[in-house]
């Protein structure tokens, strides 16, 4: 399941964040607390493809990789939906206040 999490920058097609909560709602960020392998909830996440990585490049700009590329510093990002669709792309324009306005867009819409 270990795949390389380098990507070549003109090699890759980019999504736009905004598009990936659209397609697989919103997110809930996701700390791990051991490791990878030793948490069942978070390889249970892994498995249906549905665990983003967000980096910062050199210049300090994130971006994601809809996949788990364990490294120093970075995140991860649960969504409710596969990200399959979204595998070898470069997710940019991450807005961490999206994540907040579609739920509670929802919660008006159900409440």
């Amino acid at each position: 399941m270990a795949r390389p999490c380098e990507m070549k920058m003109l090699e890759v097609k980019t999504a736009r964040f905004a598009a990936v909560v659209e397609k697989c709602g919103a997110p809930q960020v996701y700390t791990l607390w051991q490791k990878p392998a030793a948490d069942r909830q978070f390889q249970s996440l892994l498995k249906k493809h549905r665990v983003m990585t967000i980096q910062q490049n050199d210049s300090g700009t994130e971006f994601g990789v809809a996949d788990f590329c364990e490294r120093k510093g970075a995140r991860f990002l649960a969504f409710p939906k596969s990200l399959k669709q979204f595998e070898d792309r470069r997710i940019v324009g991450i807005k961490w206040d999206l994540r907040h306005e579609l739920s509670d867009r929802r919660c008006k819409l159900v409440g």
